[in-house]
């Protein structure tokens, strides 16, 4: 077994997950190592990454992660064709 994760999934983030067919390692490489973090009001942060999915189309894969809670608390997760929208030029 890998390492173990250093968060937790809401139940709405595991049922996101199952509906939007996202993979669970891409999440977890998502919000352990992602290219983006936006920080968000509330002691949430966005965690996005450009992730290639199997119909080999690239999507942006975004991780709402509240960082009130330990660990902290992945709340929602969906994967947008829109990158350019939420991409941050920085």
């Amino acid at each position: 077994m890998g390492a173990a994760m250093d968060f937790r999934l809401s139940r709405h983030a595991e049922w996101e997950l199952s509906r939007r067919q996202i993979p669970r390692e891409l999440l977890e490489a998502v919000v352990q190592n992602p290219e983006q973090r936006l920080s968000q009001l509330g002691g949430t942060e966005i965690r996005q990454s450009r992730v290639t999915f199997e119909d080999g189309r690239m999507y942006l894969l975004r991780a709402v992660v509240s960082l009130t809670k330990e660990p902290p608390l992945v709340v929602t997760v969906y994967r947008t064709s829109k990158i350019e929208k939420y991409w941050r030029l920085t």
